[in-house]
């Protein structure tokens, strides 16, 4: 029941934001003029990112339509702003350019049989590979960290020619680069001329050369692989990534953040593997390192089936688990992510913080002093490699990471931030059989949010002239973090440029497409290696319902054996001169299988618990089309 309330409150939430602040194009209100920066193209299509991942999980009929109009608005809005050619990004880091296309590949997943989006998916992933403007096949590099659809874009942009001390937003990163002559801390930055230094040292090696960020340009050729299996996006993802496997290798199995223009690992910053842009140093060290590798990792595993390309992350997180202290958070340090991990712990107003404990710190980067910047552990990366491989070695750094956290790992923060993360700890410790009430906690916390964003709107109104371009982030009432995990058995998709994958997907049969049926509720309560468990319950009085349940978010495993669970009819409902309900007693039955798709027949007020045996990735992964 809460389940269905979240997905009614969430299609009100989307019209809501729609009929507030979007032209009837699609385009979003905004009357203010863009400053000469070469950052602002994310921010107007991230507001609508998770609402694809809301159809497909079973949202409103005519979502489909609206994300498509919305997506067509939003890129000719940006086209205009000179920020967009050709429907892709012109040219800047993939950190953002990440944040901009999860709409995309959402919009593809959900609607694979759409031509245009089809022919675009291709075009968009051409421009990375061999003879593209992006790609150096001698070198084997993007060779800077600014790219896009008018190729490689030297520098960080012009905001950053100089880097003055008075910025007290960027002053909570440090640093930009260590080893700049005459600059060894933030107030030298005032002096006469360092400003001036540190921009233009920026521009030279900070804005050349290939970064790990990069890496996530890798979706944009899985993406178009998955409609047609074409061999050469896969052969590229390969061969991409290899390259960084080589590196890392080289480098005792930590990834380097900078290679030069010959293909130099450390060539950008005189030999050293760390100080690149998005890297080590700055801004977010393993926060940015393990978003571009972990999305690297997902994208050549699903095209080879090889699962070592995960060391590109379990080395580094291994790395800063090692060099972790057991302490207590300071939360006055002015840290790179303090907000975040402020809100993901909670604070002493919410009672989830009153009695400080030490537990593990990480630290998130590595400068010219050695390590620094100590924080929580992001969890969303051991949950994504324990997610993917279950093998022991993941399983028991994701096991470290949770039993040494600074907050009890069943606690539900009450929050929702922009990424659709953040709530993997008590997801696990539920799965694990440890948390049994978290999906009604859960489910309940996520109702709040959608709540509070509607209030946000209420209490904020938006100014044309005047909000900021994160305001729509703000209050994007679409929350699908809890819903992706409970019913689709996975984390969301990992937010700079990540597919979404699922043990399981669902389809209306009725209707002929993605999502659970009106009225129908599935939960996920157990996943292994090769099975997964799931409930599927019909809260319709009267209307039987058919849903199909597919075997990963592309089609790739095989269901070998379904056990289902159902009530036993010889005993309920009883008599009708019996007052209470008589106990209910259930059959199980198992069924041989061979396919990646079964339909259950579910009649109204019922419930069907289904194990599926699995065997992982026996057929190659697809966009699907609806049943």
């Amino acid at each position: 029941m809460l389940q269905r309330r979240l997905f009614d409150v969430m299609d009100e939430g989307w019209r809501e934001l729609v009929a507030r602040f979007c032209e009837e194009d699609g385009r979003l209100r905004f009357s203010r003029a863009f400053t000469d920066t070469r950052d602002g193209s994310d921010d107007f299509y991230e507001p609508f990112f998770n609402w694809p991942a809301l159809y497909m999980l079973g949202g409103a009929d005519d979502l489909l339509e609206a994300l498509k109009h919305h997506w067509r608005g939003i890129t000719a809005q940006m086209t205009e702003a000179g920020f967009v050619v050709d429907d892709l990004e012109r040219g800047y880091d993939w950190f953002h350019n990440g944040e901009a296309l999860i709409y995309f590949y959402g919009i593809c997943a959900a609607d694979p049989s759409d031509e245009a989006f089809r022919e675009r998916a291709r075009r968009l992933a051409d421009y990375y590979l061999p003879g593209s403007v992006n790609y150096d096949e001698a070198t084997n590099t993007i060779g800077a960290p600014h790219n896009g659809s008018m190729g490689l874009r030297p520098g960080v942009g012009p905001e950053w020619e100089t880097y003055p001390a008075n910025q007290p937003l960027m002053a909570q990163y440090g640093l930009p680069l260590h080893h700049v002559p005459g600059i060894v801390e933030w107030d030298d930055l005032g002096k006469p001329g360092m400003a001036d230094r540190m921009g233009q040292a920026m521009q030279t090696r900070m804005g050349n050369g290939d970064i790990p960020m990069n890496l996530a340009a890798t979706s944009l050729a899985a993406n178009a692989w998955l409609y047609d299996g074409d061999a050469k996006y896969a052969e590229w993802i390969t061969r991409y990534v290899d390259g960084w496997v080589e590196r890392a290798n080289a480098n005792s199995g930590i990834v380097p953040d900078n290679v030069d223009l010959d293909g130099v690992a450390g060539g950008m910053q005189d030999g050293r593997w760390y100080g690149g842009h998005y890297g080590w140093t700055w801004p977010h060290g393993i926060a940015s390192i393990g978003m571009g590798t972990l999305i690297a990792g997902q994208n050549a595993a699903l095209v080879t089936g090889d699962d070592s390309y995960f060391d590109l992350t379990r080395v580094p997180l291994d790395l800063v688990i090692e060099n972790a202290v057991m302490e207590e958070p300071d939360v006055d340090q002015p840290l790179s992510l303090r907000g975040s991990w402020m809100a993901r712990m909670g604070n002493k107003t919410t009672g989830l913080y009153e009695d400080e404990k030490a537990g593990m710190l990480v630290p998130m980067r590595y400068g010219q002093d050695g390590w620094f910047d100590y924080g929580p552990m992001l969890n969303a990366f051991p949950t994504w490699l324990w997610w993917w491989t279950m093998n022991d070695q993941d399983t028991q750094r994701l096991e470290r990471v949770l039993e040494q956290g600074i907050v009890d790992p069943t606690v539900v923060a009450e929050f929702r931030d922009k990424e659709e993360a953040g709530h993997e700890a008590p997801w696990v410790s539920y799965l694990w059989g440890a948390n049994p009430d978290y999906p009604e906690r859960a489910l309940t916390m996520a109702l709040g949010q959608v709540n509070h964003r509607l209030d946000l709107m209420d209490l904020f109104p938006f100014d044309p002239q005047k909000s900021h371009i994160h305001y729509w982030q703000g209050v994007n009432p679409v929350v699908t973090e809890v819903l992706t995990q409970l019913t689709t058995g996975a984390p969301p998709a990992l937010y700079n440029g990540g597919l979404q994958h699922a043990r399981v997907r669902y389809y209306d049969r009725a209707a002929g497409r993605p999502g659970l049926p009106p009225e129908v509720s599935a939960l996920v309560s157990k996943i292994t290696p090769d099975s997964v468990t799931l409930e599927l319950v019909n809260l319709g009085v009267r209307r039987g319902a058919s849903v199909v349940v597919q075997a990963g978010a592309f089609g790739e495993d095989r269901i070998d054996e379904v056990e289902a669970t159902v009530i036993d009819e010889g005993d309920y409902p009883g008599k009708i001169i019996d007052f209470a309900t008589p106990e209910v007693r259930t059959k199980t039955t198992r069924r041989a299988v061979s396919t990646n798709r079964i339909e259950v027949e579910l009649p109204a007020r019922k419930k069907i618990t289904l194990t599926l045996t699995l065997t992982p990735k026996a057929y190659p992964a697809r966009h699907q089309l609806n049943p």
